[in-house]
């Protein structure tokens, strides 16, 4: 026969291969291939093979959470994409391997139990860092600043000669942001879904992100777009951090893009067809030479740049691009006899708990402000 599939409402744009499962269904039950009559408390999801195994798909997790706040009892997932579903509380998950497990089910629900999982511990036990500040020799100034950075929510861009340790310092600052709240978990775990990056044994980030775009991504890859929008870089550092190296190599458009998100907290993409929001509460960290060269005021190398270098260089990053990095910090090149020190430096927990003191000191301050969270949050009203 011919079949006809209409995917209703047609003024939506459909797009992934989450629909092979409903649409085979659907063709069954019409055909009369199953006997259940309705399906309406049950929502299917699925990409499928031509063997009729099922393969994960993308955007479980929001799609979940919308599914119970419109009182639907349950969902039919692939299997891996079980535990990621089961985070949308109260959510009845039904894990499938096939096409044929997937009917069997649907003609006896007794066949596959729901899926469940313990949220709490499965965020307690995701709280991990593999890093740590302890491991960062010397450099206690910039470890300061960073630690009010991380306090206040401020951004950051540090500025010293190559070898200096900036990279490796920046990649330590999500270790010492305050511990992430379970909303905040499954918020960026939403946007890591949607975006298909979501690894299949994590089924919830517990962590602060650290993203690190090259210098040569695009405007669509850093705020966000595509012919099918797709979060950016800055959606993806949301609460988390987004580290910018070698600042000035960045195309000057596309760092100015950036202004925007990081005044707003959010980007919208509009398109002919639809429009998109992706929320963008990030720090920004930023890592720069103080010269071409790198070596301008440091002891132990000469500087070769000429000063028209030095300002053509410094005039690829805008000054209303500065203004909104609140922390300039110079970082000097380590010495061999800090490098060579065997003991132990301060651990990112310790630095952490007090990151934690402060920000608590913070929401208690600001306890009447909905739109501000951290010291960074303020405007100069608030400021006064």
């Amino acid at each position: 026969k011919k079949v006809t599939i209409n995917l209703a409402p047609a003024d939506i744009r459909k797009e992934g291969s989450a629909f092979d499962l409903p649409m085979a269904i659907g063709i069954l039950a019409a055909t009369g291939q199953i006997m259940r009559e309705t399906f309406d408390d049950l929502v299917m999801l699925g990409e499928l093979s031509l063997d009729g195994t099922l393969k994960p798909i993308p955007g479980v997790l929001p799609m979940a959470m919308n599914i119970h706040k419109n009182g639907i009892r349950g969902m039919i997932v692939p299997r891996e994409n079980a535990s990621e579903a089961a985070m949308a509380e109260g959510l009845e998950v039904y894990p499938v391997g096939s096409l044929r497990e997937a009917v069997a089910f649907l003609e006896d629900e007794r066949l596959v139990a729901p899926f469940k999982i313990d949220m709490k511990a499965v965020f307690n036990t995701a709280r991990h860092y593999t890093i740590d500040f302890a491991e960062v020799k010397g450099q206690e100034s910039t470890k300061r600043a960073l630690e009010i950075a991380a306090a206040g929510g401020h951004n950051i861009i540090l500025v010293g000669p190559p070898g200096s340790g900036k990279t490796m310092l920046a990649r330590r600052l999500p270790t010492i942001l305050p511990d992430m709240t379970l909303d905040e978990a499954l918020e960026t775990t939403k946007i890591h879904s949607v975006a298909g990056i979501l690894p299949a044994d994590t089924p919830l980030i517990a962590t602060r992100t650290f993203r690190s775009p090259h210098h040569t991504i695009s405007d669509a890859g850093l705020i966000g777009g595509g012919r099918i929008p797709r979060p950016g870089e800055v959606s993806l550092s949301h609460n988390g951090v987004l580290f910018l190296d070698e600042l000035p190599e960045f195309r000057k458009d596309v760092l100015e893009m950036l202004r925007q998100p990081l005044e707003d907290g959010f980007v919208t993409i509009s398109r002919a067809m639809t429009s998109l929001t992706y929320p963008c509460k990030l720090m920004l960290a930023a890592a720069m030479n103080p010269c071409p060269c790198g070596y301008y005021g440091d002891i132990t190398h000469e500087c070769s740049c000429s000063p028209v270098q030095m300002q053509k260089y410094h005039s690829r990053i805008s000054g209303p691009l500065l203004d909104r990095i609140d922390i300039h910090i110079e970082v000097p090149a380590v010495k061999y006899k800090e490098l060579s020190d065997t003991g132990m430096a301060e651990k990112s927990e310790l630095i952490r708990e007090r990151g934690n003191v402060a920000r608590q000191r913070q929401h208690e301050r600001f306890a009447g402000h909905k739109h501000i969270h951290c010291n960074a949050h303020m405007e100069s009203k608030d400021i006064r």
